[in-house]
């Protein structure tokens, strides 16, 4: 073995990634004969050399049921290297040209934006740099920018609320930053300190807090985004990075009441897998998303329900996760949404509404459920009788009523309270969220700025 190392960099460098590939399966299978310390050396230069190459992942993922031989850096973001993310000395540059705001009744999700932004740089070398609250602005990137060419971004969704005495306040950010930092290493990008992030974005929001309307179901909806900044064209981990943050004020998703959706049931196109990245928020998940959507709409539906596999598990709601009301045999209900398997979104409404129902349901009267569920038992219950509800949860709407779905060009009727667009579930839901968003019932998911 001590021979072979001292040649290994002669050794490795006249291997393909196919071939080195297959040298490494066979060291991770001799580790077990020789011992691992005895083969560690050469099998670390290996994994090296093979973190390079785009088998690197998957062979890493066939290791996961022996953690120790698997190296972290094939699996994650590199350990934090430089200065850690710090919102203790913030730089504000205030812009000199305030736009003019418009009329709370004439917004647009996501096309008006407010006159600050924040911009926060990394790199593999210093870390994170000093974060800085800016006018809004355009970017200025290469063209080799890695983001543009292997989809190196992530990013969140998330809102402030406006009180009745004019207080700002989030609503549970320490959830949001829990996803985007998993995202972040997920895809090699940066990792952060959450509490100082939410300070940074807090102190935005603070700055641009007259954008957001005071009128009820009125909010700031929050973009927190990460990008790889290198620029190359070799497919590898970024050595530098900007997290940006900008805001828009958003109006009530129903600004008329709730208006039910119908859905179809999608096989022919799949949103996520499992060992996939379903549950992580990239841009690279919602663009594949867009032509199914279009072609569910040109048969007048729309959205679509993600179904997987033969046996047609329902997944997700267009971008939402999605939950049913059944009655059970035994006279219960049950509430139940697909598990978080690593194809579904961990999202922060998902999961404010099961804690909120496991808190304040009946347990004698209800049970809560995380499980897999099939179109085909959607489709029994409601030809039982015992289909009572479906709707999505997301940040945007919060709750979202289902009234039918078409599978197999045939549709399931799903019921709705008498004279409304919605079930008793989701109204209730949307009520008690918002109660919390605005401050109207102290909670601990509401965050007050001071």
């Amino acid at each position: 073995m001590p021979q072979l190392l001292v040649c290994e960099s002669t050794f490795w460098s006249s291997l393909d990634a196919l071939s080195i590939t297959i040298v490494s399966i066979t060291l991770y299978f001799s580790s077990h004969l020789m011992g691992f310390s005895k083969s560690r050396p050469l099998f670390s230069s290996a994994a090296r050399r093979l973190s390079k190459s785009p088998a690197s992942y998957l062979l890493c993922r066939s290791w996961q049921h022996q953690p120790k031989f698997c190296p972290a850096s094939t699996l994650a973001a590199s350990e934090p290297v430089g200065a850690s993310l710090s919102g203790a000395n913030i730089s504000i540059e205030k812009t000199a040209t305030p736009k003019e705001k418009l009329p709370p009744t004439k917004l647009v999700f996501g096309h008006t934006f407010t006159d600050h932004m924040v911009q926060i740089p990394w790199n593999d070398t210093d870390g994170w740099l000093t974060p800085k609250i800016l006018p809004y602005q355009n970017l200025s990137l290469d063209p080799a920018t890695c983001v543009f060419h292997y989809a190196f971004e992530c990013f969140e969704g998330m809102k402030a609320y406006k009180d009745s005495n004019g207080s700002i306040r989030l609503f549970r950010p320490d959830k949001n930053m829990d996803r985007m930092s998993k995202t972040a290493a997920r895809i090699c990008l940066p990792t952060f300190d959450h509490d100082a992030l939410i300070k940074i974005i807090a102190e935005l929001v603070k700055l641009d807090g007259d954008w957001i309307p005071s009128e009820r179901g009125y909010s700031l909806y929050l973009r927190p985004t990460l990008i790889g900044t290198q620029a190359s064209l070799g497919v590898a981990p970024p050595k530098s990075a900007l997290l940006y943050v900008i805001m828009s004020p958003v109006g009530p998703y129903y600004p008329t009441g709730f208006k039910a959706v119908k859905l179809e049931a999608t096989d022919y196109a799949i949103r996520a897998w499992p060992k996939g990245v379903g549950d992580r928020k990239l841009g690279a998940n919602y663009a594949p998303g867009i032509l199914p959507q279009r072609m569910a709409a040109s048969r007048g539906f729309q959205q679509n329900l993600w179904l997987f596999g033969d046996e047609g598990y329902i997944t997700e709601v267009g971008t939402m996760n999605a939950f049913f009301v059944f009655q059970l045999s035994d006279g219960k209900l049950e509430l139940v949404t697909a598990p978080l398997d690593g194809t579904i979104l961990e999202g922060v409404t998902r999961d404010s509404i099961l804690a909120l129902a496991r808190e304040r349901f009946d347990k004698d009267k209800w049970v809560i459920s995380e499980r897999k569920f099939t179109i085909q038992e959607v489709a029994d219950h409601a030809k039982a009788g015992t289909l009572v509800e479906a709707f999505g949860s997301g940040t945007a709407a919060v709750v979202s009523p289902i009234k039918e779905i078409s599978w197999r060009d045939q549709p399931i009727s799903v019921p709705l309270q008498a004279g409304k667009e919605t079930g008793t579930v989701a109204e209730q839901m949307a009520q008690w969220i918002a109660e919390i968003q605005y401050g109207e019932v102290e909670h601990p998911w509401s965050v007050l700025l001071n």
